[in-house]
């Protein structure tokens, strides 16, 4: 065996890194979701929107994603754990959802 046997790494389980201009640009992003979800907060015809709570809600869950996509390495991880990641995320957000109606904060008009 040659090398550091301190370091164990096996090279052929290895996964992809996103190179720092990488994480530059996800931090851009980040911002500019962030820019936009406190301007939104100062307009005050749309904080009196019904569409409002839900815009909040769409913009934070793309920041959520991101940071779990990227910073978390979630993008880079096997399958299995998308997985036991996404399913309960689906059911958190779908009580979220239903909460958001049985509250009377997300109307559907017809």
């Amino acid at each position: 065996m040659t090398g550091d046997p301190s370091v164990a790494h096996d090279t052929k389980h290895a996964h992809a890194h996103p190179s720092g201009a990488t994480y530059l640009k996800v931090a851009a992003i980040l911002t500019i979701i962030t820019v936009v979800e406190v301007w939104a907060y100062y307009i005050p015809a749309l904080v009196a929107s019904p569409l409002f709570n839900p815009s909040l809600i769409i913009l934070s869950a793309a920041k959520f994603l991101i940071v779990v996509l990227f910073y978390m390495h979630l993008k880079y991880d096997h399958k299995l754990f998308k997985v036991l990641f996404t399913g309960p995320l689906i059911i958190a957000g779908a009580t979220i959802v239903a909460l958001l109606f049985l509250f009377h904060q997300l109307k559907i008009s017809f």
